[in-house]
């Protein structure tokens, strides 16, 4: 069965077969082809993809250097190239799995991040709005513990649940931001030469972003912490629902100690400007290490061709998980006050992390952000703005084992391939 193309195509574009084209030294004058067994000697890759190769005058595919019976030559005949077939088609396929393994060191550090740790976030903010909590679970052996208990007593969901609130809460982010950058001058990107009115108005536009998600972000929270043995198998938009009906006060009735959107957006925004601002600048510094690392490699010529292909996805992978782990370790204080906060007057209930079963009601009656630091630091200690880090340890921990992993497995690829 031979390709339906028209004639005189040569995979790049459509050329008459009058022309003469040159190739492997003007060897090969220009060709028509008119019948399917030419068309049968062409194999190309389509042009728009980055590092594609098309087959030019004097390049058919195997088997090379056998003229064509049914087109006459003219000028010498064609030689074979022993080595240049193989070394090219060896280089082609390098680049093509170079591309797909970079796709997807960056996929699995994705899934690592939004899927797989998704239990340890879940155990994290049940530790953080439960003060009614005797152990602390600061290191990873007593959420590990904790972790066997909920999947025992209520089955896998209780550690995945409310996974598809928190793609929503990142959908609606990223909406927002770009909608308010499109229709205001506030700009999305920092350019390389910034000034501080550019970085205010940028910091500004990241603000408006969380109040605009922060209601969402509210009903997720509740989402994550909320029990399983008493909770209703809601839609995966439901967070849309009662985002919105948390904004115009309508939906599910909360009691009178739920605070007001308004007092929750100084802490709700301090919170995502502190984190994104800190995430960035250690981003920039891990990467700039890197880079410069690998600039000296280079130099003194000691870096191998697997190596060099891995300096081009790791350093930003590494930098990324430097920022995202440093970020919320300084933050995690601040992060227990928020949680606090949006879950008051929720009508929340939320599993005991001391026992792994039966559940426990919220009733915290803070009036403030400063209020909600004062009773935590005099009732629970310092340690208890740290209640759940085990669960943070985990996270990590398991983030850096797949990238580590990823790792071996595209060095062990581009060795067999080089």
């Amino acid at each position: 069965m031979h390709p339906r193309r028209p004639d005189g195509f040569d995979g790049l574009g459509y050329r008459g077969g009058g022309r003469d084209e040159q190739g492997f030294g003007g060897a090969f004058p220009a060709r028509s082809f008119t019948s399917g067994s030419d068309l049968g000697h062409w194999v190309t890759t389509p042009p728009d993809i980055p590092g594609s190769r098309n087959l030019h005058w004097g390049e058919k595919s195997p088997p090379y250097g056998v003229p064509s019976a049914s087109t006459p030559h003219e000028g010498p005949a064609e030689e074979p190239f022993p080595g240049g077939c193989s070394t090219s088609v060896q280089g082609q396929s390098t680049e093509q799995l170079n591309r797909f393994a970079g796709f997807g060191i960056g996929l699995a550090s994705l899934f690592t991040e939004n899927v797989l740790a998704h239990p340890c976030i879940v155990l994290r903010r049940q530790c953080q709005v439960n003060y009614h909590a005797r152990h602390y679970h600061l290191t990873p052996f007593t959420i590990i513990n904790i972790m066997y208990s909920f999947n025992k007593t209520q089955g896998p969901r209780a550690l995945w649940k409310g996974m598809g609130s928190t793609f929503i809460v990142q959908g609606v982010t990223l909406g927002a931001e770009g909608i308010i950058s499109e229709f205001t001058p506030l700009p999305r990107e920092i350019s390389h030469k910034w000034n501080p009115k550019q970085i205010g108005e940028h910091l500004l536009l990241k603000s408006l972003t969380y109040m605009v998600a922060m209601p969402f972000y509210s009903a997720s929270l509740i989402e994550t912490v909320q029990s399983e043995i008493i909770r209703d198998n809601t839609g995966i938009l439901e967070c849309v629902k009662e985002g919105i009906g948390r904004v115009i006060g309508l939906g599910v009735p909360h009691s009178k100690r739920l605070l007001p959107l308004l007092s929750l957006v100084f802490p709700t925004v301090l919170h995502g400007v502190l984190h994104y601002i800190i995430s960035s600048i250690i981003q920039k510094f891990v990467l700039l290490i890197l880079k410069r690392k690998t600039y000296n490699n280079h130099l003194a010529e000691s870096t191998s061709p697997v190596q060099s292909m891995l300096d081009a996805y790791f350093p930003e992978l590494i930098a990324n998980f430097a920022a995202s782990l440093c970020s919320d370790i300084i933050l995690y204080p601040l992060e227990t006050v928020l949680h606090r906060l949006h879950i008051q007057g929720t009508r929340t209930i939320i599993d005991n992390t001391d026992l792994g079963y039966e559940v426990l009601p919220i009733n915290t009656q803070y009036e403030g952000m400063r209020d909600c630091i004062n009773t935590i630091k005099q009732e629970e200690g310092m340690l208890g703005f740290y209640k759940g880090f085990g669960a943070v340890i985990i996270q990590y921990t398991l983030h850096a084992a797949v990238l580590q992993i990823t790792k071996i497995i595209y060095s062990t690829l581009l060795q067999n391939s080089i």
